[in-house]
């Protein structure tokens, strides 16, 4: 490894001018630190796996924006699902649940994959951080209201609006997914306390995972793996008939995206650095 930098999320359905921008100066960085900023010839392959990016024509548009930049050989971009199925599995044929700030399903199977779920904020993420986060904001505000059960974890979230509804909703206008996603520990700790509120929404976003993962089965998928940030913590939460079909990831989404652009890997992970 010569360089590794790190960004803000890069979300080309919520802000497509914003995540290019991210792509570009971590592109940017990387090769300043690597000693690559000034090329004599084109030489670097890139990929990109991109939450948000769901059709070809997307991933054209992305291409064609990048490729002016100085250095780069080929660009290549797939939805942030592709490249975590290419990690999780080495390039083999494999499923993923993403569980995350959104949550998806995605099956490779003679290197054809079938996206289930990943549809977003508004349409889909049943089972992610965001969605978690979401349930809990609007069960506290309807607690506020008189509406709903009054609980630890919903006076907890009002807290953080000053208890005043109207403050909340001000908020949820400009909210973005990772916003939400913000309160998944607060949920997840208080329905291990058996909170009435945070219990029902921990309890559905693990069916909403385990639905995922029975349609990735049914394309399929026979090692599935399960991926994200909230997925160690919710995993536990998951019907028992699962511990024996979810493994563990044998590399991660950056390495999936090192086999995108054309790049190898070892012939396994090192666990040491997480």
């Amino acid at each position: 490894m010569l360089a590794q930098t790190g960004g803000p999320a890069a979300n080309i359905y919520v802000d497509y001018a914003g995540a290019l921008a991210v792509v570009r100066s971590l592109i940017s960085q990387t090769l300043r630190q690597a000693g690559l900023s000034s090329l004599g010839s084109r030489r670097v392959a890139v990929g990109l796996g991109l939450a948000g990016l769901s059709t070809g024509a997307e991933a054209a548009r992305i291409i064609a924006d990048l490729s002016a930049l100085d250095g780069l050989a080929s660009v290549r971009a797939a939805n942030d699902a592709v490249t975590a199925c290419l990690g999780a599995h080495r390039g083999a044929d494999g499923g993923i649940v993403i569980a995350g700030t959104g949550s998806a399903g995605l099956a490779r199977v003679g290197g054809r994959e079938s996206v289930i779920g990943g549809r977003g904020f508004l349409l889909g993420d049943d089972g992610s951080a965001a969605r978690i986060g979401a349930d809990a904001v609007r069960a506290a505000v309807r607690a506020c209201d008189g509406l709903g059960p009054s609980t630890p974890l919903t006076r907890s979230v009002m807290q953080r609006f000053a208890d005043d509804a109207k403050v909340a909703v001000q908020w949820a206008l400009t909210a973005k997914p990772s916003d939400y996603g913000v309160f998944a520990p607060l949920v997840l700790d208080a329905a291990g306390g058996g909170d009435e509120v945070g219990r029902p929404i921990v309890e559905a976003a693990a069916s909403a995972l385990a639905a995922l993962a029975r349609a990735v089965q049914r394309l399929g998928a026979e090692r599935i793996a399960l991926v994200g940030g909230l997925g160690q913590s919710i995993r536990p939460r998951l019907p028992a008939e699962f511990a024996a079909i979810l493994r563990e990831p044998l590399f991660d989404a950056t390495d999936g995206a090192i086999l995108l652009a054309g790049g190898v890997l070892p012939d396994s992970a090192n666990r040491s650095e997480g």
